[in-house]
């Protein structure tokens, strides 16, 4: 089993973490992956935790000649769970970085005896921390390590590439990398050291596994980056980018069904706000301070105005005809909008709680870039703002990054969703919601 660098072939192995719950589904993508020029299959964690070692036996009966990695992430009990992954049929068994040196130890000593090798998750360690345990690992015997960014991790914009690098400097070991690879930057993974490339997400969520399997392949046979919209995570620089990509359900999945300003329409269909939030607090049917705000905004941005639910307007044609010269991104009114007809003629997105003729008074009371609730929802100055057809949500700016990640995590699921569901089959059967249905 692999013990330096020099014991894998010139090309980096691409090993396709099946991360799914039904096996089923995962037997597919990889019979899909494999048609695509991927290498070795990974049993992932979520798979063994849902299927257990079946889920192991399934796939060295499906693909018979392939490298069949057991995610264990044993963190315990080494001995034993490297004995029953190996017996299942697994080629490589994964242990915990901080695990114990005996664990490890014990681990190896099992897959020496059963045949399979040890890859040693260093999974939650900092750069210099990564380095130091990957030395440990290769001292105790372990076959190679995983440099790891796990998906929460990901969802903060973070990425495996300076741990990577730290450790491929460490040891002679081979390194594995995973976390958020795809055809844009495995290249970057291989320039740096990585003999093997762990995809998940660019590989079983996308629509066409065998495609996406494939152009990982050539980008890395090429050493040439295939650009993707997809399967990548952003820092602050790309919130915007992503949330014009990401519906306002996909946000409220991300937010654990949260998120979205109840009550709040749009006036017109087919048009998305996005932006960060000028906030607006004012009493019904006062409308200085919502038109003031224009001249407070920022292009891009996004008025959100509390005027405490009710009529008169707050909002009407000339209002939105000065936003528009401001080049804003969109307004928002819990409280009243007027002259309806001539805003859905201008194109600017609108959401309100109510529709009226009539409007109030320019009184002046209240406060602009105040915190304010709308729809339900706090919303601050700074905080991201996502409108549609289906309503507003609101991403708080402390979590911004997180939220757009992830709702772009949950686009991508669906995705792969809607394809399994257009090949015959159903929603409920995809999901196999009699299995996972609550009883007692």
């Amino acid at each position: 089993m692999l013990k330096t660098r020099k014991d894998l072939p010139l090309e980096p192995a691409i090993q396709v973490a099946l991360d799914f719950l039904e096996l089923d589904r995962a037997l597919a993508v990889a019979k899909a992956a494999i048609e695509g020029g991927a290498d070795w299959l990974e049993a992932g964690t979520p798979l063994i935790k849902s299927e257990g070692l079946d889920a192991i036996r399934a796939l060295r009966k499906e693909f018979p000649g392939r490298t069949i990695v057991a995610d264990m992430k044993t963190m315990d009990a080494g001995r034993a769970e490297v004995e029953a992954a190996a017996k299942a049929g697994a080629t490589v068994v994964t242990v915990l970085g901080r695990a114990s040196k005996v664990t490890i130890r014990e681990a190896v000593e099992a897959g020496e005896h059963y045949g399979a090798g040890v890859c040693c998750d260093l999974i939650g360690f900092s750069a210099g921390e990564a380095a130091d345990a990957a030395r440990m690992a290769e001292e105790l015997g372990a076959a190679y390590v995983n440099v790891h960014a796990p998906i929460d991790e990901q969802m903060l914009g973070l990425d495996p590439f300076e741990r990577l690098r730290r450790v491929v400097e460490a040891v002679r070991l081979p390194v594995s990398v995973a976390g958020g690879l795809n055809s844009e930057n495995a290249v970057r993974a291989v320039e740096i050291g990585a003999s093997i490339l762990v995809v998940g997400g660019a590989i079983i969520k996308a629509k066409d596994p065998k495609a996406a399997a494939a152009a990982i392949k050539d980008a890395v046979s090429a050493r040439r980056a295939i650009p993707t919209d997809l399967f990548k995570r952003g820092g602050e620089e790309r919130i915007r980018e992503i949330l014009s990509r990401v519906s306002t359900p996909n946000v409220s999945d991300a937010a654990h069904r949260g998120a979205a300003m109840s009550g709040i329409r749009p006036i017109s269909q087919g048009l998305r706000a996005v932006g960060t939030a000028v906030t607006v607090r004012t009493c019904p049917g006062d409308w200085a301070k919502p038109v003031e705000a224009i001249d407070a905004a920022e292009p891009g941005q996004v008025i959100v105005i509390d005027a405490c639910g009710r009529d008169p307007a707050v909002w009407g044609e000339l209002a939105t005809l000065s936003a528009i010269q401001k080049k804003l991104a969109g307004v928002v009114v819990d409280g009243a909008v007027r002259d309806t007809p001539e805003i859905r003629r201008m194109g600017l997105p609108v959401f309100s709680r109510l529709i009226c003729p009539n409007a109030g008074e320019p009184k002046g009371f209240g406060e602009i870039n105040a915190p304010v609730v709308v729809g339900g929802q706090r919303v601050g100055p700074g905080d991201w703002i996502l409108g549609d057809d289906d309503g507003v949500v609101v991403l708080p700016k402390g979590k911004a990054v997180e939220l757009a990640n992830r709702a772009q995590d949950v686009l991508e699921k669906e995705n792969r969703l809607r394809e399994e569901i257009r090949q015959g089959t159903t929603l409920s059967k995809v999901a196999q919601l009699l299995r996972w249905e609550k009883h007692g």
